[in-house]
């Protein structure tokens, strides 16, 4: 019995270790890091994991513009188009790009082994400051 549990359990990491990719991050003040995300998670629970600075005040129900990221082009290119409320909740974001997505929105898969994702130099949450800006 011991045998098949462990049997088992070599079987769960290897398939485990073998849906994680890194993940690199240029943070607000200019800095990077690299992390390892899960295939399946979403980029605002991976900040959350590493505590990078991405709010996400709706706590990823898309109701918000704080988890507001900039990808590299061949990432934000190759992603399914963003549903009308996600487009909605970016048209509120600080510092729009081309290639602006929420984080909440975006589920990591194989394909984003290696991608960079930008943190914006700030963010608008209107539910604690109304219109103001929150800078780092």
């Amino acid at each position: 019995m011991l045998r098949n549990l462990l049997a088992g359990t070599r079987k769960s990491l290897r398939y485990f270790s073998s849906d994680i990719i890194s993940v690199k991050w240029k943070k607000r003040d200019g800095s990077e890091i690299v992390t390892k995300g899960k295939i399946g998670q979403n980029i605002l629970r991976l900040a959350h994991e590493y505590d990078i600075e991405l709010e996400g005040a709706c706590e990823g129900v898309c109701a918000c513009s704080t988890c507001h990221i900039i990808l590299e082009d061949k990432v934000y290119d190759n992603l399914p188009e963003a549903s009308e409320d996600e487009e909605d909740m970016l048209d509120q974001a600080f510092g729009l790009t081309a290639t602006s997505r929420l984080g909440c929105q975006i589920k990591l898969t194989k394909e984003h082994n290696g991608m960079l994702i930008k943190i914006p130099s700030a963010t608008r949450n209107f539910y604690v400051d109304g219109t103001f800006l929150l800078y780092n």
